[in-house]
């Protein structure tokens, strides 16, 4: 499902989630550059959520993307612009079937990701800051 920026979540979840517990689909592929990359991954979360028993494989990767603008009268004196820019992408399958353990990427059903370990300094509890009343 390639994911936009302007794509309702509950389309695309609703779409996927009948394919999957519908039985019509074995695997289910989402996809989302820029600012829909975030709206991909909530996505997938959210269908981790409610069929349990899916492998994840996930792909990031930058997109190079090119703008240009060219002046719409010469006479004005203005030099045609390029910009060039790189944005985030993301690629999730997510399959009823085994995927192999040894690809970059692999997430086993029901498996938190790996984050590495926790820093001490964000282990226990927190002192909180009173607001202090800065009037004179």
């Amino acid at each position: 499902m390639r994911v936009r920026a302007a794509s309702k979540i509950r389309n695309l979840l609703g779409l996927a989630l009948e394919r999957l517990e519908g039985g019509s689909a074995r695997h289910v592929v989402f996809s989302g550059s820029g600012r829909a990359a975030g709206k991909a991954v909530s996505c997938v979360e959210t269908v981790k959520r409610r069929v349990p028993g899916l492998y994840q494989l996930t792909r990031l990767r930058f997109l190079q993307t090119e703008d240009s603008w060219v002046p719409t009268s010469p006479d004005t004196g203005l030099d045609p612009l390029t910009v060039r820019s790189h944005v985030p992408a993301v690629w999730v399958l997510l399959s009823r079937d085994p995927l192999d353990p040894n690809e970059y990427g692999y997430q086993p059903p029901g498996a938190p990701p790996d984050l590495g370990p926790t820093p001490a300094s964000s282990c226990g509890p927190q002192r909180r800051r009173r607001a202090h009343d800065t009037r004179f």
